[in-house]
């Protein structure tokens, strides 16, 4: 079984996001949403709902950027 950086997407409130995409990062998206519907056995009907789990992903994994913040971040945020 392929591993993929995301597991299933919850099914949550939707929010609507207005965003531009390169045609070749459209194409990768779509590929990865059938990819990830095989691997989780559902279905992604909307593979632009895959851009927000991605971007968290991106965001939670990013050492340089959670270095950055605990830097700059007040002590009643931490």
């Amino acid at each position: 079984m392929t591993k993929l950086k995301l597991g299933a997407i919850a099914d949550e409130k939707p929010v609507k996001v207005t965003v531009e995409l390169p045609a070749a990062l459209h194409r990768d998206l779509v590929a990865y949403a059938e990819v990830l519907a095989r691997a989780t056995g559902q279905p992604v009907n909307d593979p632009a709902k895959l851009i927000i789990p991605m971007v968290q992903r991106f965001i939670a994994t990013d050492r340089g950027f959670a270095k950055a913040r605990k830097e700059f971040a007040s002590p009643s945020e931490l």
